[in-house]
């Protein structure tokens, strides 16, 4: 069956740095092009090597995937950025189970990076997350980059990780949401994001073979972040 996704109001194109960048919904056509873009962009930042690719495939086939929120950034009629989202939840101090917005993988091509082209992806999915309804998006990710973007750790508004933890890099981003309060508990992420290294592994070979490297300025950050989770006192 062919899926249709309507996106409402989409711009011709916006302005990154000099290059005008077409921010607009990923097609089936695209799948192999992003996941290149999404090797290319993880590469040795998170681990040596990288899974991204790999998670953005499964995803894809997962019915918590949010279709109306993949988009991908264009210039010069090739892909440079993709951003996507899967429902994950929030199982609140009340007792209420309330699904929420998960953001990620965000991909930028190491060219593109610094130009703007991950925070207008980024502010088009909040702006259409927020028109079809959803109240709250979380992402994991260095708070130094996104507070920016207007993320907050999740811990200031008593949202914590699924073992009742802080984490620094477990953000949120309001939607559409009155009384943040509603939303205290601790987060689930989707277990789609649990990457089997085999499979992982398996699936890269289908792309050129590329140099793993170990403690990298961003896999040292990240182990940073991971030593400053603490429980909740």
């Amino acid at each position: 069956m062919v899926r249709l996704i309507l996106w409402i109001n989409l711009p011709k194109g916006e302005m990154c740095g000099d290059m005008e960048v077409l921010i607009r919904l990923e097609t089936e056509a695209d799948y192999r092009e992003v996941e290149i873009v999404t090797r290319e962009a993880f590469w040795n930042v998170y681990s040596p090597g990288c899974v991204e690719h790999y998670l953005l495939h499964m995803m894809r086939q997962s019915s918590d995937f949010i279709h109306e929120l993949d988009i991908v950034a264009e210039a010069d009629g090739k892909i440079v950025g993709n951003a996507v989202c899967v429902r994950s939840y929030i199982e609140g101090d009340d007792g209420v189970r309330r699904e929420v917005v998960c953001l990620g993988p965000v991909s930028v091509l190491p060219f593109w990076q610094r130009k703007g082209v991950g925070r207008k992806m980024i502010m088009r999915i909040v702006t259409e997350a927020q028109r079809l309804g959803y109240r709250l998006m979380v992402l994991t990710g260095d708070p130094l980059f996104y507070s920016r973007l207007g993320f907050a750790e999740v811990w200031k508004y008593g949202i914590r990780t699924c073992l009742g933890k802080i984490s620094p890099a477990l953000m949120v981003y309001p939607l559409n949401i009155a009384d943040m309060k509603e939303c205290q508990g601790r987060y689930f992420e989707n277990p789609v994001y649990e990457a089997d290294m085999a499979l992982a592994d398996d699936f890269d070979k289908m792309f050129p073979a590329k140099e793993k490297m170990v403690d990298t300025p961003t896999q040292l950050r990240l182990k940073e972040l991971i030593m400053m989770e603490a429980d909740l006192n």
